[in-house]
């Protein structure tokens, strides 16, 4: 037995692998897809999501591009994984997303055939959006320059590219390396850790994707998880996991505030009194 069996569940709740399934709508999260879609469908140009490490950030995003009706939007998503790529290689990236088949090596006629794809797309009555994850990452102020550059391309209703970037508050510093990109920033949402309320709905919505209805996490339990975690998602998860099993190796009924406090102290978090 372990303790998916013990405590009556399916499947495992709080995996940090990104899920959809799984996607809990807290109240900023509701709000910041209605102002990316906002932007999106007014052809605002650049919107930009920012929010410390394990807010969810690319939870939302994927949630964003799942909701795009693909008759009416052409959208990616693109992560960046590294700090060292290249214009043209990011841009390829971004041509292939968008339906290129051979996008060319020579940057001037990459961004050619762009445009191109770029006016067919609206000519078809719809909307291209390139959302890129961890865009702090592209500390290149060349780079920077392209996006501009590309933000250029308009029709008469308005830009011909909708880009969402997503990132930690170092992204500001990024944009900054452009400062006439900065100022065409149309729409900034910041991501916040959850309250104490949204972290309850939050472990319960979890637990009752993963099968289970019963009330598993005592209130003590959850206020203390609220306050080692101070309402990051990801720590949630990491908490709640580990206390789930600390509770089914205990052959505790309920997780309760104390087997919290354990798992928090093995996982290195600062006490809520600090």
């Amino acid at each position: 037995m372990d303790y998916l069996e013990y405590f009556g569940l399916k499947e495992h709740p709080f995996s940090n692998v990104v899920d959809n399934r799984f996607y809990f709508n807290s109240p900023q999260h509701s709000d910041a897809l209605i102002k990316l879609k906002y932007a999106v469908d007014t052809r605002k140009g650049l919107a930009v999501v920012i929010g410390n490490i394990g807010t969810g950030k690319t939870t939302l995003a994927r949630r964003f591009l799942e909701e795009l009706d693909e008759n009416e939007y052409e959208a990616a998503l693109l992560v960046v994984v590294h700090s060292s790529v290249s214009s043209e290689w990011l841009f390829k990236k971004f041509a292939l997303q968008l339906g290129i088949k051979d996008p060319k090596d020579d940057k001037v006629e990459l961004l050619t055939q762009i445009y191109r794809r770029l006016y067919e797309i609206n000519e078809e009555g719809k909307k291209a959006v390139v959302m890129v994850d961890e865009v702090q990452m592209l500390n290149s102020k060349e780079i920077m320059e392209e996006f501009r550059g590309i933000l250029n391309m308009e029709s008469p209703d308005g830009k011909m590219i909708n880009f969402l970037f997503f990132g930690l508050p170092d992204l500001e510093k990024v944009l900054a390396l452009d400062e006439p990109l900065k100022q065409r920033v149309a729409m900034k949402i910041t991501l916040k850790q959850f309250t104490e309320s949204d972290t309850g709905e939050y472990i319960k919505h979890r637990m009752g994707v993963a099968g289970c209805s019963k009330e598993i996490f005592t209130p003590e339990a959850i206020k203390s998880i609220f306050l080692y975690t101070k309402g990051t998602p990801r720590l949630i998860n990491a908490v709640c996991d580990n206390a789930l099993l600390e509770g089914f190796l205990a052959k505790l009924p309920r997780v309760d505030s104390t087997t919290i406090k354990t798992v928090a102290v093995d996982l290195g978090l600062a006490s809520p009194d600090n």
